[in-house]
């Protein structure tokens, strides 16, 4: 019969095995602030429950109807010291809860800059953060390294104990960034950018994956996190950089293409401003970039005929990924010069440009409209034919 019972307990056990508690034991400093809030947080709410479900057991053993030992008070309704327990002890740890989470929401911040490397180790000048440009794309990750010159596809790499900027979009949909033991998730968004700082404390190859779902592929869209030595880290940018795949913007359209469990590839050289174009949604040549259509409405705007501009912001990504509205998608195409993105400073995807060619354009009829044959074909995305 014991013996039976072990059987019995044999797939529990197994299960247990395989459990991963890797967000409670936690390979970089940020997760483990986390974690702690966790468990402070439940321990906190632990003061109150657990006493609540023992005093339950404890009142309904004690006062039960066969009990005739203690005193039977039927009208008893008031008790001045039980009431001060009652309602102070869950006030105090409500308190206590609150101070923790405004704490550690600002603390935790993924937009703030890191202050230390470990709970032992502050930040130095000399600490220069590695940047790293995320890219949601059906259904893989790509990762971009702007101040090496390369990029990887479902391989992400870093140097222990060195701060990670992350600066993260996405292609078409929402998506969700996650590596359990170095941060929590945030999201990915087309048109969007968001930020996440962290840094790993150990050596490992840990898990990272999308935690929102995305389509057919999300199943397989996962990638492995590489935390290295410095020297390991080196060879790893050396490797990158050997290898004769590069990534421009045609490359670009075509890996952003829906496919599922891609292997790892890595990418020798990058269009330096890529990832600036998947954040403005104009990586095709001649698209006019989100960033230039924002500066254009903070000078009032193309008028009335702007509005034709409307439709082809729902990006293309629905033909990209199977919907029936064609693979030939218009778009509008840009007025100013790409160069003025370029020269942006400190890398920022929605600088402002110069809109000088359009000072007076508003409410007046703008030199690009639909009146004017040239100016049709721009909307469009479509070169207008010279006049013979």
């Amino acid at each position: 019969m014991r013996a039976l019972k072990l059987l019995a307990l044999l797939p529990f056990a197994a299960l247990l095995g395989g459990c991963d508690f890797v967000v409670l034991s936690p390979a970089g400093d940020v997760a483990a602030q986390q974690r702690d809030l966790v468990v402070i947080s439940t321990v906190l709410m632990l003061l109150i429950v657990l006493p609540v479900m023992a005093l339950t057991v404890f009142f309904a053993w004690r006062y039960r109807q066969s009990n005739t030992a203690v005193p039977y008070e039927p009208e008893w309704d008031h008790s001045t010291q039980l009431e001060l327990v009652i309602w102070s002890a869950p006030l105090l740890i409500i308190v206590c809860l609150g101070a923790l989470t405004w704490m550690g929401t600002h603390l935790l911040d993924p937009y703030r800059t890191l202050g230390r490397i470990d709970a032992g180790k502050a930040i130095e000048s000399k600490d220069a953060p590695l940047n790293v440009e995320v890219v949601a794309l059906d259904w893989k990750w790509l990762f971009i390294y702007p101040d090496y010159g390369v990029a990887a596809v479902n391989e992400l790499a870093a140097p222990v104990d060195r701060p990670i900027r992350f600066r993260i979009t996405a292609s078409s949909v929402m998506n969700s960034f996650y590596i359990p033991a170095l941060a929590g998730q945030i999201y990915a968004m087309p048109g969007m950018e968001t930020k996440l700082h962290a840094v790993a404390n150990q050596q490992g190859t840990f898990k990272g994956f999308s935690a929102n779902y995305s389509g057919a592929g999300f199943s397989g869209m996962h990638f492995a996190f590489k935390s290295l030595s410095a020297a390991n880290f080196d060879k790893w940018i050396a490797g990158a950089k050997a290898s004769t795949s590069m990534l421009g913007r045609s490359d670009y359209l075509q890996l952003e293409r829906p496919s599922e469990n891609d292997p790892v590839r890595l990418y020798g050289s990058v269009d330096r401003d890529l990832y600036k174009a998947i954040v403005n949604m104009c990586v095709e040549t001649g698209k006019m970039c989100v960033s230039e259509m924002m500066a254009i409405d903070a000078k009032g705007g193309l008028g009335r005929e702007g509005l034709n501009n409307t439709l082809p912001l729902t990006y293309d990504k629905y033909a990209r990924r199977g919907a029936p509205l064609g693979n030939s998608p218009t778009f509008v195409a840009g007025i100013c010069s790409m160069d003025e993105i370029k020269d942006a400073p400190s890398r920022d995807v929605f600088a402002p440009l110069d809109m000088t060619p359009l000072r007076g354009v508003g409410l007046k009829r703008p030199p690009f409209s639909p009146a004017h044959p040239s100016s049709t074909s721009l909307l469009s995305g479509q070169r207008p034919k010279s006049e013979s």
